[in-house]
């Protein structure tokens, strides 16, 4: 399966201003894309990559006062399968964990880990360990937040979002994490490209997507307490313990958003045509 994705980005800069982005497709999947170019910025700025600590690609630009556009296209090949299940997956006693997931057992900036676990505990410490448990906490989430991108809100973390009852993606998955952490279950943040496929169409605008992963059995698991359901075309950007260190961009200096438009759906076109424009997402909400 092919998806054609990207996005267009501009800003209004009042000075010259240092920014990091984390928008090129995760190396995990580089080798996937077809053809088209990863990021590019209008007027062209000098800019440099690098690998942060959690494997994502940073890039390091300078931009100019005025409009100042960052924007990709690609197409991309998939498996075009959903998410993997696996109901069997077993919990790994922490002394037994890999060193590397520990990291992802503490609280984080957006994910309150010693406000929730009394809460965690009496939820969920009767449910069965491993996937079923994992589950547990994303039907419970599911349920217990509202989606709306009028929601969004860039210092709420899973605690508010749990108390509020309403959220955008981010806080689905936040909250999600909060509360596998406090059961002892290693959960990171992943943010990226999720279009409606295999689905119905949604009436909304595209917007990166965030969603999280569970350690289990050895290996690394795709949850999504958002949608609540395994879906096809997962696309990765970025990874780590929450949104903090996976924002698609840092402005270091005053910027007004001027266009925020994203792109992911399927084609059976490898070539990059003209393609129909997609009405752009609400300003105020986008970059959430």
């Amino acid at each position: 399966m092919l998806i054609r994705l990207g996005y267009e980005i501009a800003f209004r800069l009042p000075q010259p201003t240092s920014m990091l982005v984390t928008l090129n497709i995760h190396d995990s999947r580089r080798t996937d894309i077809v053809i088209g170019q990863e990021l590019r910025a209008l007027p062209g700025v000098p800019m440099r990559q690098y690998h942060d600590s959690f494997g994502n690609t940073c890039t390091r630009l300078h931009a100019p006062a005025g409009l100042f556009t960052l924007y990709a296209d690609a197409v991309v090949q998939d498996y075009g399968q959903p998410d993997p299940v696996a109901p069997d997956a077993r919990e790994v006693p922490v002394d037994q964990l890999p060193d590397d997931t520990l990291l992802f057992l503490l609280g984080s900036r957006y994910c309150e880990t010693d406000q929730l676990v009394s809460m965690a505990w009496d939820l969920f410490g009767a449910t069965p360990p491993g996937w079923a448990r994992v589950q547990a906490i994303c039907d419970y989430v599911h349920n217990a937040i509202q989606f709306g991108y009028q929601h969004a809100r860039a210092t709420k973390g899973a605690v508010e979002a749990l108390q509020e009852g309403r959220g955008v993606c981010r806080d689905f998955a936040h909250s999600a994490i909060a509360l596998c952490r406090c059961m002892n279950i290693p959960a990171r943040y992943c943010t990226g490209y999720l279009g409606d496929i295999g689905i119905p169409p949604v009436d909304a605008p595209m917007d990166f997507s965030a969603w999280f992963e569970a350690y289990l059995d050895g290996r690394w698991y795709t949850f999504d307490a958002r949608h609540n359901t395994p879906r096809i075309g997962r696309v990765l950007i970025a990874r780590g313990r929450d949104a903090a260190d996976a924002a698609i961009s840092n402005s270091f200096g005053f910027n007004t958003l001027e266009k925020f438009e994203v792109w992911t759906d399927e084609t059976d076109d490898p070539t990059l045509s003209p393609r129909v424009p997609v009405p752009p997402m609400p300003l105020g909400y986008a970059l959430t």
